[in-house]
């Protein structure tokens, strides 16, 4: 553990969990001492998905009001009833079609937008491509019930569909998952900041980066690098653009929807954002030291969506829109969701509500989250970017 972390604000960890943790952290040190200091992106993909110990690997509950955060599906049906919407705009075109979901979570989503759907409308398949077998458990259990009653096909991946496919690709809360670099500008030109063994625990360490992550920097911020003094640090995702060809690769036609915090580049590399948007969670807590306990919290980082639309037209996918999160699920009609819901028992329509406000609120997730989406040989308007269309800012 890292002992600058404030322990008064974060719950004490259960010995058990302690341990765990030790055993990850000593694997972690044995590989530095071998190796040197350790690029921070091996160490996120290494403290969430180490077989038996990484945090999405080790069995723990991590969503949810008993967890570590709460997404949107996990607050209730409204977000699953949302994207029904939108995907019944979409189905009429597809013909018979599966929907893909990357990382589901608990299936809360996956369960509550099979119900969602008007008949029609139903996926030939749901497909869920899960890292985490503990999870793939959970997901078992939650649709078991939800889909006992429907001609719709269940089936898990361990990589994405080799063979062609047409339908929907979701990912909620999936890129931000994804391994990061963090990177420095220093006097001399631009640092990797790395992790490397300390006194008290493991500490950030800076050299010269690597050509790779010098360059894929520079292409990013390109002028903007001038505006941004010495000491600056923040992140780049140099998986997006690999991972995204993989998981579209044989998507033939459809539309991959992403739904994620994040900015576009201009907001996401911003002079005053000098600290980056690295962010851990642990029991409902949020911090940014990710030092604390490895293993036992989430590591994410923002999206910068302005890099998902230009990984996307690298994998040969059109960007048909870009809105909040907000303004997304109000296109997707929100707002009837709402007034059918207020016919509900107080107590239910009081539960409600209190979901539409998480969900759209700019306090809570409503301007933080933001959606995409990106298609491959679809001609339509998507009725989830009719209200709000923020492609401009990209």
């Amino acid at each position: 553990m890292n002992s600058r972390t404030p322990d008064a604000i974060l719950p004490e960890a259960p010995e058990k969990l302690k341990q765990l943790s030790e055993r990850l952290s000593g694997r972690l040190r044995s590989t530095i001492e071998a190796d040197g200091p350790m690029p921070f992106s091996e160490y996120m993909e290494r403290v969430l998905y180490e077989p038996g110990l990484g945090y999405y690997s080790a069995g723990l509950h991590k969503l949810g009001q008993g967890g570590d955060f709460v997404t949107a599906p996990e607050l209730g049906p409204v977000f699953a009833r949302c994207l029904a919407r939108q995907i019944e705009q979409l189905a009429p075109a597809m013909g018979a079609f599966d929907i893909l979901e990357i990382g589901a979570g608990t299936g809360r989503l996956a369960a509550d937008l099979l119900q969602a759907l008007d008949v029609p409308a139903r996926p030939a398949r749901y497909r869920i491509l899960e890292r985490s077998a503990d999870l793939r458990r959970v997901q078992e259990e939650a649709l078991a019930e939800a889909v006992a009653d429907m001609e719709v096909r269940i089936e898990w991946l361990d990589a994405p569909p080799a063979e062609d496919w047409t339908g929907v690709l979701l990912a909620n809360e999936v890129l931000d998952a994804l391994p990061v670099e963090r990177f420095r500008l220093g006097s001399a030109g631009i640092d990797q900041l790395c992790v490397a063994n300390g006194a008290t625990g493991f500490e950030w360490t800076a050299r010269p980066a690597p050509d790779a992550l010098e360059l894929a920097v520079r292409t990013s911020l390109g002028e903007g690098l001038q505006a941004l003094a010495p000491g600056y640090q923040s992140e780049i995702c140099l998986l997006l653009e690999p991972w995204l060809k993989e998981v579209s690769r044989s998507l033939l036609r459809g539309l991959a929807l992403f739904v994620d915090y994040g900015y576009p580049r201009g907001a996401y590399y911003a002079p005053e954002r000098r600290a980056g948007t690295l962010v851990c969670h642990y029991r409902h807590r949020g911090h940014d030291d990710p030092f604390f306990w490895p293993g036992l919290q989430d590591i994410s980082a923002f999206v910068d969506f302005t890099a998902l639309a230009e990984a996307g037209n690298v994998a040969g996918l059109d960007c048909l829109g870009y809105a909040s999160q907000t303004m997304f699920l109000m296109g997707c009609g929100l707002e009837d969701i709402l007034s059918a819901g207020m016919q509900l028992p107080q107590r239910q329509r009081l539960a409600f509500a209190a979901q539409v406000r998480e969900l759209t609120l700019p306090s809570a997730m409503g301007e933080k989250f933001q959606a995409m989406a990106l298609g491959r040989h679809l001609d339509l308007e998507l009725r989830g970017f009719q209200l709000q269309d923020l492609r401009h800012q990209l």
